[in-house]
């Protein structure tokens, strides 16, 4: 796969396509498979699950986690080297089912961006990680998590 221009990958963001965010061989060595939450449509969240095979997680900054009430998934991390900041994963209790699905998945990631929505519309745990946003950005933390906010 070709990499591309920041402009060009914002444009494919903006017309609700994946991007796959990578980092240095020196850190995780990894990518991961990015859209802007505002697109994610259960077919999306199928494709990223059935395609990426790995945990499906949002990046979110720490005012809304707060006003959430999810914290941090550990006090501690023991990861040294990446210090990715899981929280507790959460599941959207409205209008959905066991959590597991597309459909729910895709409601969660809809509901934790909607600011109409508070705390008690969510249950812990669940299904989708969260991942709490450095303040500072990349400058602060060279992560997926803070590229993907910024």
């Amino acid at each position: 796969m070709p990499l591309c221009s920041m402009e060009e990958a914002i444009e494919d963001l903006k017309a609700g396509k994946f991007v796959i965010v990578v980092d240095d061989e020196q850190r995780e060595n990894e990518g991961d498979l990015v859209m802007f939450a505002e697109m994610v449509t259960p077919e999306a969240v199928n494709f990223a699950v059935t395609e990426a095979r790995g945990l499906l997680c949002m990046p979110i900054i720490g005012e809304r986690l707060d006003e959430l009430d999810i914290p941090l998934m550990i006090p501690q991390n023991t990861d040294v080297k990446n210090q990715t900041a899981f929280t507790v994963s959460v599941d959207y209790n409205e209008g959905t089912t066991t959590g597991i699905s597309a459909q729910d998945r895709s409601a969660t990631v809809q509901a934790l961006i909607d600011p109409e929505v508070r705390a008690d519309k969510f249950s812990q745990p669940g299904h989708l990680f969260p991942l709490r946003y450095h303040p500072g950005g990349v400058l602060a933390r060279a992560g997926h998590t803070e590229a993907i906010v910024d």
